[in-house]
């Protein structure tokens, strides 16, 4: 018997199906979608009905397949949300985390709520397009949506609510709203109320694991199947990643790499302190109960972006011939903080690059393989930055680093990131969300006693690639030549 686990990124998404026989678990992937964001007028909008109609393609495919589903699961990306009327409909598209409407909202919020009182209630990081700063500036804009709004739904909430018919919130992507208190393990209702919406729409908190409903009896006539349960992973599709690393013991490292890099460690109880919110560090919930003290990296957005210009500009490259360029090109011509805020929003990440390295006095990158070098040598030295506060923070020493997700395909990625941390990378497995939604719903079942025995399987399951640092030298000073271009001296 099977299991099915949508695992929804920033550019696209997928149906696994998952099976555990003999202590070994398979996956098979059986549906794969795009999703693109839609932009009208202004406003850039998640396409949620789209996604809607994908995730019920994947579950017709299980099903023409024959295969007999034992439950199914949810995640996503984390902070966006939509919100519901009195009669349980969707009062609109949910904004997309990269829309300008946020814009200068953060900034407005924390002269009302000074930053060390937001963190000491949520100990989250700040980011401009967290929820709480969504809500804020849909409050400022008047917007008719808060009007007449009440039910909160996270993207994976909203999602399995459409097959369920049940409004609950789930832990791992309600702790990242900044509107979740961890010390007293609920909403912080006073930080909902101060930001101008009402804390009645906030329901109920389910835990990873949670049974959250059965397939509704209209969506099984409409697609001709058996009612399913439907299980709450671990919806912060970065909590399921972090889920399935194959570590065997605490402490370890761990880097979930894709269109964003979260690194991190887990730890038992946040970690609220002057240096965590000097750091911008946040503490997200994981499943048991954990919390991932991680920091947010921009990631291999940079690289999609750029390839999106130059695929609109009629230059297909693949990603294989852009690494193949960047592997060819001079090392070390030019480095980026990838966290620079010109580089979050949608747009020609090429010339914002260039721009980047004018503005600090550098040569600029100017063929394909110099862009993608300079992204790929960038993102490693920043991982190498944020490794070390993320060893300072916690007070432990790393022997390695785990690296998980469509990241580690790319394996100059990965040798590069070990040459700059100067540990061994450890990576696998990519389809790292997507099984940490399963294992979640198998220890749902009884069929893991925990987490760390299903860590242990997944490690005997899915290979992992181990990367050695390399030319230890030469990375040394180029740690030093960014760490000075960048300005993030400490």
């Amino acid at each position: 018997m099977s299991i099915l686990a949508f695992d929804l990124g920033a550019s696209s998404g997928r149906a696994m199906l998952g099976r555990l026989s003999d202590r070994a678990i398979a996956v098979e992937e059986i549906h794969r979608f795009s999703n693109d964001p839609v932009t009208v007028g202004e406003r850039m909008y998640w396409d949620i009905l789209r996604l809607y109609h994908e995730i019920k393609q994947g579950l017709l495919k299980a099903a023409r397949q024959g295969d007999t589903l034992r439950s199914v699961a949810i995640d996503s990306w984390a902070v966006d949300f939509g919100l519901l009327g009195k009669h349980g409909e969707l009062l609109g598209n949910p904004y997309h985390y990269r829309d300008r409407h946020t814009d200068g909202t953060m900034s407005k919020l924390c002269s009302r709520i000074p930053r060390e009182e937001i963190f000491q209630r949520t100990g989250i990081q700040f980011l401009p397009f967290n929820t709480i700063y969504q809500l804020a500036a849909l409050c400022e804009a008047d917007s008719p949506i808060v009007r007449h709004a009440e039910h909160f739904l996270m993207i994976p909430d909203l999602l399995r609510y459409f097959l369920t018919g049940e409004k609950l919130n789930e832990f791992s992507n309600a702790t990242t709203t900044q509107l979740y208190n961890p010390t007293a393990r609920g909403w912080d209702h006073e930080l909902i109320s101060r930001i101008g919406v009402p804390s009645s729409w906030f329901g109920r908190i389910v835990e990873p694991g949670a049974q959250a409903g059965q397939l509704l009896s209209s969506v099984g006539t409409e697609l001709g199947i058996a009612s399913i349960p439907v299980i709450a992973a671990a919806e912060h599709d970065t909590g399921s990643a972090v889920a399935a690393v194959p570590a065997v013991k605490r402490p370890f490292a761990y880097l979930s790499c894709g269109t964003w890099s979260l690194m991190g460690t887990e730890v038992d109880h946040p970690v609220i302190n002057d240096l965590a919110l000097q750091y911008n560090f946040t503490n997200e919930g994981g499943v048991g109960r954990t919390y991932r003290l991680l920091k947010n990296i921009m990631g291999l957005w940079l690289l999609q972006e750029t390839k999106r210009e130059w695929d609109r500009a009629g230059f297909n490259y693949s990603y294989a011939h852009l690494i193949h360029l960047a592997e060819q090109a001079p090392a070390f011509g030019a480095f980026i903080d990838p966290d620079d805020p010109l580089f979050l929003h949608a747009g020609d990440m090429r010339e914002r690059i260039r721009q980047y390295c004018g503005r600090t006095g550098q040569p600029l990158p100017d063929q394909p393989g110099e862009v993608v070098r300079c992204i790929l040598e960038s993102l490693a030295l920043k991982y190498r930055y944020v490794f070390e506060m993320t060893e300072g923070l916690s007070g432990q020493r790393f022997d390695k680093l785990h690296m998980v997700g469509g990241g580690i395909q790319n394996a100059l990625l990965c040798q590069w990131s070990a040459n700059a941390i100067g540990k061994p990378i450890w990576a696998g497995p990519a389809e790292g969300s997507a099984i940490g939604n399963l294992v979640v719903q198998w220890i749902a079942q009884g069929m893991f006693a925990d987490i760390w025995e299903a860590r242990k399987v997944i490690r005997e399951s899915f290979p992992v690639a181990v990367y050695e640092p390399e030319q230890r030298e030469a990375w040394e000073q180029a740690y030093g030549r960014f760490l000075q271009v960048t300005g993030l001296w400490q």
